[in-house]
């Protein structure tokens, strides 16, 4: 069964949640029974597929060694070295499941949520080596790696902040919040992606007026899409942060209003925000900061471009090594560069003036820089 796909999945976590709701209003909290609740859940989602069951078991193995394993040998000799080993092969069963289906006719290798899950292996690793994580139990590991309400669709929780909410048992007064908070966010999931979602996708992008390779086409098909892709994500993050929030997590928001972005650097800090700054937190800031460090490029504006091109790069091809998915990256990252050095530019020279009228100019070019990409996402353009 796919995770926010059908009534009846609503159905079963309504009624598996229900203790935990009403423990909540009492004032308690069933952090044990939420666990219960987990193994339930992913033995429903994984019941009928069992190549991705046991993938996600093998996986949670090779994640859970890792991670204990790098946390013992932390105060060690050869500390870099290990570091970079640990995330190499944390990172390895994902490179995996993009490559060899792309190389052959293998597919049924992997799982679903197998990216969200090896972004918090890692972001743990990493962690880890800063000194920011200490100690970590096998059963907190676990009740962080497969927390079920964002294991396939996200967004990318951190483990501390995680620790926080499992520590904190909300009062009678928080708890309603919470629940009101996570009831909110269910119905606007079904708003977005039941109603708004599938209404562009069944009168838009399934119809004619979208066919051909004409200018006309290809501009309404590109709206439509970037559209569809926001409602229909937003409506599953709003999904997961939900439940989220049914079970005493204020897992993090991914979406913020992003089509009202200024510039290309306010739409990535509004649009899968998790995502966005799980990649500048962890591969363009560590890029830059190992480069500076080193001192391997003087120049910090070339060390910061090169780090855009790296940081979408990775971004694009997570997604999947096929061209258009390259090239959207890419795409992005020359955006970067160019708003960038426009941004310094007029920091000289005054010459895009700030006012209300400027803001919304600024908006309506972000959003179509945006829908291009999204054109060059879909696949279609390519």
């Amino acid at each position: 069964m796919t995770p926010y796909a059908t009534f009846y999945f609503f159905v079963i976590v309504a009624l598996l949640l229900a203790p935990s709701i009403i423990a909540g209003l009492r004032g308690h909290s069933l952090r044990t029974y939420n666990s219960i609740v987990t193994i339930v859940i992913l033995a429903i989602i994984f019941g009928g597929k069992p190549v991705q069951a046991l993938s996600l078991i093998a996986f949670t193995i090779w994640q859970t060694s890792l991670v204990k394993g790098y946390l013992q040998l932390r105060k060690q000799n050869n500390i870099t070295r290990r570091f970079y080993g640990a995330v190499i092969l944390s990172i390895l069963p994902l490179v995996l499941v993009k490559v060899i289906p792309f190389l052959s006719d293998i597919s049924a290798i992997g799982f679903l949520g197998i990216s969200y899950l090896t972004f918090k292996a890692v972001q743990m690793i990493m962690e880890i080596r800063d000194g920011q994580i200490k100690e970590v139990s096998l059963y907190d590991f676990l009740r962080f790696l497969l927390f079920f309400p964002t294991i396939t669709s996200g967004p990318i929780d951190r483990y501390r902040r995680f620790q926080k909410d499992i520590a904190q048992i909300p009062s009678k007064e928080e708890y309603r919040e919470f629940l009101y908070t996570g009831i909110n966010r269910i119905f606007q999931g079904f708003l977005y992606k039941f109603i708004i979602g599938y209404l562009i996708n069944q009168y838009i992008l399934l119809t004619d007026v979208v066919k051909g390779d004409s200018l006309i086409p290809q501009i309404t098909y590109m709206y439509g899409y970037s559209l569809y892709l926001f409602f229909d994500f937003a409506g599953y993050s709003a999904f997961a942060i939900g439940v989220s929030y049914l079970m005493g997590i204020k897992t993090p928001e991914n979406f913020n209003k992003p089509f009202l972005s200024r510039n290309i650097k306010d739409f990535w800090n509004r649009w899968h925000m998790s995502l966005s700054f799980w990649f500048r937190d962890y591969v363009y800031m560590r890029f830059v900061f190992f480069m500076t460090k080193k001192k391997i490029i003087k120049n910090r504006y070339v060390v910061s471009n090169i780090g855009f091109f790296l940081n979408f790069f990775l971004m694009g091809i997570w997604h999947g090594l096929q061209l258009h998915y390259v090239v959207y990256g890419l795409y992005h990252a020359l955006l970067f560069v160019l708003f960038d050095w426009f941004e310094r530019k007029n920091k000289q020279h005054k010459f895009w003036p700030q006012h209300k009228w400027m803001s919304v100019v600024s908006i309506i070019i972000t959003f179509h820089f945006v829908a291009f990409g999204f054109l060059i996402f879909s696949g279609r353009l390519l």
